[in-house]
C-alpha cells in the first residue's frame, strides 16, 4: 500500500473518531473495510477510481458468502470514505453518491425479558472491587438503555446523582440526559464511594474532577468496551442463559419495556438518543410480537392447534 493511501485512512480515521464520534468497534470495521478495498484495487490510487469501478468491487464482494448486513455495512463504510475524500478535497467529485446496497433483512432486536436480567444482575460475581463495578455497570445499562460506549466514556462530570439524570454523549457527539432508577444509584453511589478506590490499587489515579473517567480499570485507565462485554459474556454463559446476550440486547430490552408499560414513543426516543422515531418503533413491533407469543402460549384458544 502506498504512503499517500495510508495517509488517506489514518486521515479517515480520525475523521470517524472525532467528528462522526463512531464507536471503537465500528471505526475498526469500517477501517478493516477500505484497507480491503483499497487491496483489492492493486496500486491503482483511491481517489483515481470511478463509479464503474466501485460497481465493479460491489460485484466482486458478492462473490463471497457475507451476510447483507455485511455488504451494506462495507458499501457504508465506501461512501463516508469518498465522502470525506471529497469534503477534504482530494477527489474533484465523489464517485460514491449513488453507490447503494443491498436492503437489509428486516428482524427485531433480540431482547431480555426482566427475570432474565434479574438473573444475569445476580450472578455478577461482586466480591471484588472490579466485580462491584461491573454489577453497576450492567445496572446503568438496564436502568438507562445507554450504549456501551456511551457508558465507558462517562465523565464524572456527566454525573447527577441528586436529580438522577446522566449527561450522554451519544452519536454525532449529540447530548442527551437520561434517567437511572433508584437501585442503579444506589450501586453507583456505593462504587464511588467505597469501591473505585480500590480498583487499580499501587496506581496513582489522580485527583477527581468533572473530566475523570468515572469507569476505570486495573491500571486505573478509563474502562473499555470490550471489557464490559466479556463480563456479560461470561455471565451469561455461567447461568446457560439460551440467548446470545451484548451490551446492545440490554438496550432492546429497556426500550421494549417500557413500551410494554405504556410509555410514549417520543420519550423513548429521546433516552435512547435516535435521531428518528422510526429507529424507534420497531419496538412496538417487538411488543406485539411478545404479546401474541404470550396469548398463544396462555391463552387455550391462542394456538393454531
Amino acid at each position: 500500500m502506498e504512503n499517500r493511501e495510508k495517509e488517506y485512512i489514518e486521515g479517515f480515521k480520525t475523521y470517524l473518531s472525532v467528528e462522526k464520534n463512531f464507536s471503537e468497534h465500528t471505526l475498526d470495521a469500517y477501517s478493516s473495510d477500505i484497507i480491503s478495498f483499497i487491496l483489492w484495487l492493486d496500486g491503482k490510487s483511491c481517489v483515481d477510481v470511478n463509479f464503474d469501478k466501485l460497481r465493479e468491487y460491489l460485484h466482486f464482494i458478492q462473490r463471497f458468502d457475507y451476510k447483507k448486513t455485511t455488504i451494506a455495512r462495507k458499501v457504508a463504510s465506501i461512501r463516508t470514505f469518498y465522502k470525506y475524500l471529497f469534503r477534504e478535497r482530494y477527489m474533484d467529485s465523489n464517485p460514491a453518491v449513488s453507490l447503494s446496497a443491498p436492503k437489509r433483512p428486516k428482524s427485531l432486536p433480540k431482547f431480555l425479558t426482566p427475570d432474565e436480567v434479574e438473573q444475569i444482575l445476580n450472578n455478577v460475581k461482586i466480591d471484588t472491587p472490579a466485580g462491584f463495578r461491573n454489577r453497576v455497570i450492567l445496572e446503568l445499562l438496564w436502568a438507562t438503555g445507554m450504549r456501551v460506549s456511551e457508558l465507558s466514556n462517562l465523565n464524572f462530570g456527566d454525573i447527577n446523582l441528586e436529580e438522577n439524570e446522566i449527561r450522554v454523549f451519544g452519536k454525532g457527539a449529540k447530548e442527551r440526559i437520561v434517567l437511572m432508577s433508584d437501585r442503579a444509584k444506589e450501586y453507583l453511589v456505593q462504587y464511588i464511594n467505597s469501591a473505585r478506590k480500590l480498583i487499580a490499587p499501587g496506581y496513582n489515579t489522580g485527583e477527581i474532577d468533572e473530566n475523570t473517567p468515572l469507569f476505570i480499570n486495573s491500571t486505573g485507565f478509563r474502562l473499555q468496551n470490550k471489557t464490559i462485554r466479556k463480563v456479560i459474556n461470561e455471565t451469561v454463559e455461567k447461568i446457560e442463559l439460551p440467548k446470545k446476550v451484548t451490551p446492545h440486547v440490554f438496550r432492546h430490552s429497556f426500550a421494549t419495556k417500557l413500551i410494554e408499560n405504556g410509555a410514549d414513543l417520543r420519550v423513548v426516543q429521546e433516552l435512547l438518543g435516535h435521531a428518528g422515531i422510526s429507529n424507534t418503533q420497531i419496538y412496538t413491533h417487538i411488543s406485539v410480537k411478545h404479546m401474541r407469543d404470550v396469548y398463544e402460549t396462555a391463552h387455550p384458544h391462542g394456538g393454531n392447534s
